[in-house]
């Protein structure tokens, strides 16, 4: 398992998969939130219309976006990897369950860790923490965690991440494959499995994503 990359490259999945699909003549186009709304710290929240079963009825944390493409992971998919039989040491850090969680589907062999902040203040240059937005840090893996023992809240792994190269994602919210909405910390550790926090996160937006709070997570399911 690899340390956490400074910058995973949104290109890099498997042949011939795409972040996220629309599906065809299903239901109407809802689309909410632009590629300016995107940002480190926000969510995307997989719309009726996203077929692709990685995503449907998912929650994608964005780590990073720019002019070259946008990174993420998906919230609420545990493994049945502990941490601990792979990275020793980081487990008793880690939120319940302690397991890698399956971030998406580029570079399943690369670990990303989040955590959340307790500490407050500037950080030491070496504490091993990068901040994506707000409280919530990427670690670095090769440090040490008993140093960040009283700095964090706690910590979760992820195999893998979620990557759009460039002008991907714009495609797909404009035809209504995601809403993008403001994120909050507690997403990142959040305990439940991924479709209870895509109702959770829906029920706290307004308008007709309000009223999608009541439907299911993956209408395909059905």
């Amino acid at each position: 398992m690899n340390p956490v990359p400074s910058s995973p490259d949104p290109e890099r999945r498997p042949a011939g998969q795409a972040a996220g699909r629309r599906r065809r003549d299903a239901v109407p186009v809802l689309s909410v939130g632009s590629l300016d709304d995107v940002r480190p710290g926000s969510l995307l929240i997989a719309m009726p219309a996203l077929t692709d079963p990685t995503f449907a009825g998912g929650v994608v944390y964005v780590l990073d976006h720019s002019d070259t493409g946008t990174i993420g992971v998906v919230l609420g998919q545990p493994s049945e990897v502990g941490i601990g039989d792979v990275l020793p040491g980081w487990s008793e850090l880690a939120v319940e369950p302690g397991v890698f969680h399956v971030g998406g589907p580029c570079e399943t062999d690369t670990a990303l860790c989040l955590a959340t902040r307790s500490g407050e203040g500037p950080l030491d240059p070496d504490s091993g923490l990068r901040q994506v937005a707000g409280r919530v840090h990427l670690v670095d893996l090769d440090g040490d965690p008993d140093e960040l023992d009283g700095e964090i809240e706690g910590l979760r792994v992820f195999a893998g991440y979620a990557g759009w190269s460039a002008g991907q994602l714009a495609v797909e919210l404009a035809e209504g494959a995601w809403a993008c909405v403001e994120g909050d910390p507690a997403d990142v550790l959040a305990t439940v499995p991924g479709p209870e926090l895509w109702h959770a996160v829906l029920r706290r937006q307004s308008g007709r994503l309000a009223v999608l709070s009541t439907a299911p997570a993956d209408p395909s399911a059905n």
